[in-house]
């Protein structure tokens, strides 16, 4: 698959030319964009995805009360940490990735930067059971939820019993399903509010179809639904830190050649508060995050004028968490 995309991207980069000025946008929005607006989040049982934020939020699933989920996945600071990479629960030291956003990842078709986890149960026991992120057991956890009775309480009205492993990986995966932001200031564009957006934030798109960076960030997660290979037209580990383990890609999973330096691509929802870029955290802005994808992706040398109108277009995906955008200083309507 990344063998097949990565041939498209070179095609589409090679051809399209991107629009100096901004027309009007097509009349019917929805039918040839390659992007669509975000849903909301789906219907669940409130009860589980209550239980379930409590747990996210909860120390008390990592070994020491060290760490809960929401440690490294803030919902105050876009559903990552803002970290380059995370510390290690065990050392300090840094994990291997930067850590994703939570938000929309239910829209992704596989999860993390390597998309080695289908569904959110079998990477939350993961993450619980890893000696560098919670490390804890579920000999150690469950006796810790079984002693608190509102927990206890919780678990035999939504399950029937006290807490089990399927219980808590069920709870954490409904509510992180709910973590959709809807409404961004695009998502309002694409449905046909044409002042949603600036005329500067409308070139930008102009800019990003033009280039070609719409074939892998497509869709309602804008990206978050194939693999890419990282450095296509040039090297993006040349010259760096000592090649990692992490920096493989799925290499590391697979063993295959075609996976080195594959990595699942990511959505760019709510990119604009989810600082810094790419699985190792290397770019600290989205105007070098974009500067380095157009020369390594697409095989460009974008002006500084380009860049930050890209970087105006990437502002405008920024959604909305109960009632409130994520960005509420810098994503106003126009």
């Amino acid at each position: 698959m990344a063998v097949v995309w990565a041939s498209l991207s070179v095609s589409i980069a090679a051809h399209a030319r991107p629009t100096t000025g901004v027309a009007d946008p097509p009349a019917a929005l929805l039918g040839n964009e390659p992007l669509a607006p975000l849903p909301p989040a789906p219907a669940s049982d409130p009860d589980k995805a209550r239980l379930g934020e409590k747990l996210f939020h909860d120390v008390r699933l990592s070994r020491g009360g060290t760490l809960a989920c929401a440690s490294c996945h803030r919902l105050d600071q876009g559903g990552s940490d803002n970290h380059v990479r995370s510390p290690s629960s065990r050392d300090g030291e840094p994990l291997d990735f930067n850590a994703p956003t939570v938000f929309n990842a239910a829209l992704n078709f596989r999860l993390n930067w390597r998309g080695n986890f289908r569904t959110f149960e079998e990477q939350n026991e993961k993450v619980l059971l890893d000696p560098r992120l919670m490390n804890t057991t579920w000999e150690e956890l469950l006796p810790k939820l079984r002693a608190d009775p509102d927990y206890s309480a919780a678990f035999a009205a939504i399950y029937g019993d006290g807490p089990e492993p399927a219980h808590v990986l069920d709870a954490l995966a409904t509510f992180e399903r709910s973590l959709l932001t809807p409404d961004a200031r695009f998502d309002r564009y694409l449905r046909g509010q044409r002042g949603a957006i600036t005329e500067a934030e409308e070139q930008g798109y102009r800019l990003f179809k033009g280039y070609g960076c719409a074939t892998c960030h497509q869709g309602v997660n804008v990206g978050g639904n194939l693999f890419q290979r990282f450095g296509i037209f040039d090297d993006p580990f040349s010259g760096a830190h000592p090649m990692s383990k992490a920096d493989l890609g799925r290499f590391a999973i697979t063993g295959q050649e075609e996976d080195r330096h594959v990595f699942r691509v990511p959505s760019l929802r709510n990119v604009d508060v989810t600082a810094p870029y790419f699985h190792d955290g290397r770019a600290p802005t989205l105007e070098r995050a974009v500067e380095i994808m157009a020369r390594t992706q697409l095989g460009k040398v974008l002006t500084e004028q380009e860049i930050g109108l890209i970087v105006r277009f990437l502002h405008t995906l920024t959604g909305v968490y109960r009632g409130r955008s994520l960005n509420p200083d810098a994503d106003r309507s126009p």
